[in-house]
């Protein structure tokens, strides 16, 4: 049994619809759970239309948008007389055009969840109906009824028993060979939507091979596998034919965009092969992570490897009458940081002050920041890089902070890192 998850990039246009038909296609005698994120840079849309809605401006254009993006698909996927789909489609519009006319609630991120589901939906509609299209028997299956979770919306934790038991009940592999069901969204028990964080959709597809004991699970990307750094943004990057989970946890937690840092442990804990590959060049071997590869990078193991996260705000706290940083004071600080979901990328404390490096989520940080005011002196700067080196040599070091306003750097045996304008 397999599982495989396709990203938005994967399903961005009519085109890539059809491409992952064609890999699927070479996989029908195998039992497998298909799971599909947002089209293209849907989420995205949806987002922008969430804040509009949210600050009670005008949306219309947008929804417009979403809405003719997704219907141009359908038109280039379908002929004229194939109306299930449209339908379909139209329902779901429907609803959330709907969902869209009543007044927000006070919590963003709940109104979060509600509205930004719908890109893996639409999308998930369009997929399974294509492939029935083009006679590949599946079923559609709507994980939210499925996969349940706590109510932090926006960062949900799963229940693990529940879900369990109630994706064993749904999903009967002696009744259908290929299910196709969503990424990144689930409920609560009172059947609210949830999310499980932004690229939650690799998570989605892990617990999934975790509780059918799947034989792989395979990760489909715009990239032949994983690099020694994105090779979007590097030129002269190293594919890595295979890590162990221990390095991917560690490459996940310091930001690489190519996996999510909560995928690997369900696979670890069952020894479930991960295998990342190009859906451009299925054909091509792509990077293997498992517990057979501990220690192997696939290349030379001082390979260094670097990730850059954008976008990071660097906070520096004291207290107000230059005492020094106590264990007080850190409860505090820690307890505001986890009250708002800020989470920490790098830290660092002085005798009299406590600095922190966090993603520049406008709504989490900002609140965050607002409070800790109240009882600490509070800096900070925006628009700041954090490279992350792992097995680094002075070479890498001196090529990725040349000309660098450097504002935080710490080393340990097999990492450095740096903040840095």
């Amino acid at each position: 049994m397999l599982v495989f998850k396709f990203g938005g990039a994967s399903v961005k246009n009519a085109v890539s619809v059809k491409n992952l038909f064609s890999i699927l296609n070479k996989y029908t005698d195998n039992q497998i759970i298909v799971v599909v994120s947002a089209m293209g840079k849907i989420t995205s849309a949806l987002e922008s239309i969430l804040d509009k809605y949210f600050n009670k401006s005008d949306f219309k254009s947008d929804f417009d948008i979403l809405k003719n993006f997704h219907l141009d698909i359908i038109s280039e996927l379908f002929e004229d007389d194939y109306s299930d789909i449209y339908s379909d489609f139209n329902l779901l519009i429907s609803e959330l055009e709907n969902r869209l006319s009543i007044n927000p609630s006070s919590s963003y991120d709940y109104e979060y969840d509600q509205i930004v589901s719908f890109g893996e939906i639409f999308s998930t509609k369009i997929v399974s109906e294509y492939l029935k299209f083009m006679h590949i028997k599946n079923e559609w299956i709507d994980i939210r009824k499925f996969l349940k979770t706590d109510s932090i919306y926006r960062d949900a934790k799963i229940n693990w028993e529940l879900s369990e038991r109630l994706l064993k009940n749904e999903i009967d592999f002696t009744q259908q060979k290929i299910y196709l069901t969503q990424g990144f969204i689930a409920s609560n028990q009172n059947n609210n939507v949830t999310t499980l964080g932004r690229e939650g959709s690799d998570f989605t597809a892990a617990v999934l091979a975790y509780v059918f004991d799947a034989e792989k699970l395979i990760i489909w990307k715009d990239v032949e596998g994983v690099f020694n750094s994105d090779p979007n943004e590097y030129k002269d990057v190293i594919k890595l034919d295979s890590i162990s989970f221990t390095e991917a946890v560690e490459l996940a937690y310091y930001g690489a965009k190519i996996i999510h840092p909560k995928t690997i442990k369900p696979l670890q804990n069952k020894n479930i092969v991960l295998e990342v590959k190009s859906f451009k060049n299925p054909e091509k071997q792509g990077t293997i992570i498992s517990n057979s590869t501990e220690n192997n990078l696939g290349v030379s193991p001082n390979v260094p490897i670097y990730i850059a996260k954008n976008n990071q705000i660097l906070i520096s706290i004291a207290p107000r009458d230059f005492s020094f940083i106590a264990e007080e004071n850190l409860s505090n600080i820690f307890y505001v940081l986890a009250k708002y979901r800020v989470k920490v990328n790098l830290l660092q404390n002085s005798a009299v002050s406590f600095s922190i490096c966090v993603d520049y989520d406008k709504n989490k940080v900002d609140a965050a920041l607002s409070e800790l005011n109240q009882d600490y002196k509070v800096l900070y700067n925006l628009n700041l890089t954090l490279i992350t080196i792992r097995h680094y040599d002075s070479e890498i070091i001196n090529e990725m902070t040349n000309k660098r306003k450097i504002f935080v750097q710490q080393k340990s045996r097999h990492t450095a890192r740096f903040v840095v304008d």
